[in-house]
């Protein structure tokens, strides 16, 4: 619960700095300056994160491995060593309860800190947001981003606005105009299909989509209407929750022109379970179950799962469960218009233990 809710909240984004490649590098002295991508560089593989270095080429996470070579020549792939990752994270989350209790991890590298009311009595949540930039520095070697505001949604996309090494701060009388000015694709829950239709219907920034009344964000996006209501105008009154309950693992893409083909679902199919793959490792999030959906052309959704007697534990066999599924529905009725997979009956569900393992120990 927030603390204290006739305060203004003051809440923080960190977001470690290209985290697996800044680890490996930190590790590595003979990779230090050079492009390297933590992931798959095979036909099948996909980059996890990357270096800075990496990045100036194009490469970016979640990208294919082959993709990724053809852009940067002389990138170095590196094998994940997600054990150690859940160290250096596990050192960050400590340095975080020495703030607040209140944490929310994302994943092992970000995280959102309620720092209303702090441990250290500290008035300035940018003094905080400093202050344990510094200590990550200190203590781990590694570099944190910080985004500093009155919320949660501005506060994450404040973490990304100085990257590396940097902060922003966005205060409450500032937050519309922040949001104004901000590529409605970056804002967060407008992902890419619906940052296309925005822009279809003239919807360039947060100042495009504030000038939207109600009735026409209704017409056009339906139940998401209240939410870009609000976020265009810099309200977001989620809290920080100090643990979330994790149900599930997965990925899904829409596509702009629906895919009929085997060969084209499959390879699909495969492209998003070596995502799932990369989401799973760095949640940590094994589950019994692999579902598969499929939503056709006219929106009509299916879902397709096997089960298995112990979690998933292999790409390979997350793959082929895929594949399986999907092959079971060929001939499609229609073309697929989205195709997701995921992973369900997780193992720490199971085991009593979701709260613990899944908090990834951020």
């Amino acid at each position: 619960m927030d603390p204290q809710p006739s305060l203004p909240r003051k809440i923080i984004h960190v977001d470690m700095d290209a985290f697996y490649a800044s680890v490996e590098q930190r590790d590595d002295p003979a990779l230090r300056g050079k492009p390297i991508a933590v992931g798959g560089g095979g036909p099948r593989g996909v980059v996890a994160t990357c270096s800075y270095e990496a990045r100036k080429f194009g490469v970016r996470s979640a990208m294919p491995g082959a993709r990724a070579r053809r852009l940067c020549a002389d990138l170095i792939f590196v094998k994940p060593r997600f054990e150690v990752y859940r160290t250096v994270s596990a050192q960050v989350r400590e340095i975080f309860s020495r703030f607040t209790d209140m944490i929310q991890p994302l994943s092992l590298d970000e995280a959102y800190l309620d720092v209303t009311v702090n441990k250290p009595g500290i008035g300035s949540a940018t003094e905080v947001a400093q202050e344990i930039r510094r200590m990550i520095r200190a203590e781990t070697g590694l570099t944190a981003s910080a985004g500093v505001s009155y919320n949660k949604l501005i506060a994450k996309l404040a973490s990304d606005q100085n990257k590396p090494d940097g902060i922003c701060v966005v205060r409450p009388s500032e937050g519309a105009a922040f949001i104004a000015a901000m590529p409605v694709r970056r804002i967060h829950g407008v992902g890419p299909v619906t940052a296309q239709r925005m822009q279809e219907l003239g919807i360039e920034t947060g100042a495009d989509l504030r000038d939207r009344d109600m009735r026409f964000l209704q017409a056009h996006f339906g139940s998401s209407a209240d939410y870009y209501y609000r976020a265009s105008r810099g309200e977001d009154d989620r809290p920080v929750r100090e643990r979330q309950e994790r149900k599930s693992v997965s990925v899904e893409d829409t596509f702009f022109d629906d895919l009929v083909e085997e060969q084209a679902l499959v390879a699909e199919i495969d492209r998003i379970a070596a995502s799932l793959w990369t989401r799973i490792e760095k949640a940590q999030a094994w589950g019994r179950t692999v579902v598969l959906k499929v939503k056709f052309a006219d929106f009509r959704i299916i879902t397709r799962s096997r089960s298995f007697s112990a979690p998933v534990r292999s790409p390979d066999q997350l793959a082929q469960a895929g594949r399986d599924l999907l092959l079971a529905q060929l001939p499609l009725r229609m073309g697929a218009r989205l195709l997701g997979l995921g992973v369900h009956n997780l193992e720490a569900e199971e085991e009593g233990e979701q709260g613990e393992q899944l908090a990834l120990s951020l």
